[in-house]
């Protein structure tokens, strides 16, 4: 079974399905999933040190995470 979390112009979006994922100081810290999906708890959420080398990966659903500067 496949967990919508929101739908954008029309298209619905899914919980960790975005392999590479663009944040931003604000989104610090940063967890997975992310508090904006509304499926929070697709699998257990975790913090990901992104902070030092720019960029981390999920352990669970594999998403890459970089932190724009």
């Amino acid at each position: 079974m496949t967990h919508r979390t929101d739908t954008q112009n029309g298209t619905p979006e899914y919980a960790n399905t975005q392999k590479r994922v663009e944040i931003s100081r604000a989104d610090l810290p940063l967890s997975c999933p992310m508090p904006g999906q509304k499926l929070w708890n697709a699998h257990p959420r975790v913090y990901l040190p992104v902070e030092d080398s720019g960029e981390a990966s999920c352990p669970y659903c594999g998403t890459h995470y970089v932190l724009l500067t």
